[in-house]
């Protein structure tokens, strides 16, 4: 049995209320809850502003087939789980799809991004 005690990263599995999709590339998420800015005027730095930010997972997927491209569009209130290579399991809750998807042919591939409120690391 090989020994993956050491494994960082490399792979990675994603699953959509359970439905577990074909993931090729590009799997980014962000747990962060606020965005912040600096503030400055002509005589320095004078702070910063802050506001909320959603979550996100997002990746490049695969067009398998049977797949319907056009339901990713109808995702709200889903549940995106992952399963990263160093044994992170990354949540998003109550989670809906962001921009329209288009399936590069050449490849078979198409982008998904899932924003929340609750995006969560375990």
């Amino acid at each position: 049995m090989a020994d993956t005690s050491r494994r960082l990263a490399g792979t990675a599995y994603i699953t959509v209320d359970g439905t577990t999709y074909m993931l090729a590339a590009d799997l980014t998420y962000s747990p962060s809850t606020v965005s912040r800015d600096t503030l400055t005027g002509m005589d320095g730095v004078h702070g910063y502003s802050e506001k909320p930010k959603a979550g996100f997972i997002s990746g490049t997927f695969r067009d398998a087939g049977s797949l319907s491209v056009a339901a990713f569009n109808d995702m709200t209130n889903v549940t995106v789980t992952v399963e990263l290579a160093n044994g992170k399991v990354v949540t998003a809750r109550n989670a809906w799809t962001t921009d329209a998807q288009e399936v590069k042919a050449a490849e078979g591939t198409f982008d998904v991004k899932f924003e929340s409120a609750q995006v969560e690391e375990a």
